[in-house]
């Protein structure tokens, strides 16, 4: 029976010497000595190193966390506000803006106030909120979830605090 028997320890060594024979042999009548690659981990380690820096609290500040919720209320106020709000005008009703001096003198003035009027609809523009109501008010196309409407609330509150920076139509 042939053995492969550790001349040294190797768990952290990427080569080790690794001497081949018969287990009932003295050591001095070994065959012959040969040498053996250990896999390296060095492969590994980038995976490894990257899942502990994306699992780690440093990369999931709230400053990540927050520009996520932006892109998100971005994307919803391109999918359903933007077609009458395009960077934060208003074209059905060119006084009530999205832009801060505007919402402020329509008594808008805090994200709450904004999500109100998304939910459930103000003079021309429709509700969006999935228990809107009266039906007439609400929109007849899709409707957003609670908390779709409350990113656009905040997406939409920072834009105006922002004077509409980050908004612009696609051309579509």
């Amino acid at each position: 029976m042939e053995i492969l028997s550790a001349v040294s320890p190797c768990s952290y060594v990427p080569r080790c010497l690794l001497v081949k024979g018969n287990a009932n042999q003295a050591p001095s009548k070994l065959k012959h000595v040969e040498q053996v690659k250990i896999p390296h981990f060095k492969n590994l380690f980038p995976p490894l190193v990257a899942a502990v820096v994306a699992l780690s609290p440093i990369c999931n500040t709230p400053a990540v966390a927050q520009s996520v919720d932006i892109q998100r209320g971005a994307t919803l106020f391109g999918q359903a506000c933007i077609g009458c709000h395009d960077g934060g005008g208003n074209i059905i009703q060119p006084g009530a803006t999205l832009f801060t001096k505007d919402l402020e003198r329509n008594g808008v003035v805090t994200e709450d106030d904004i999500y109100r009027i998304t939910y459930y609809g103000k003079g021309r523009m429709p509700g969006f909120g999935e228990s809107c109501t009266p039906r007439g008010q609400c929109t007849f196309g899709p409707r957003l979830k609670e908390d779709e409407i409350k990113l656009l609330a905040e997406f939409v509150k920072l834009q105006a605090d922002q004077g509409w920076p980050n908004v612009a139509s696609n051309g579509d």
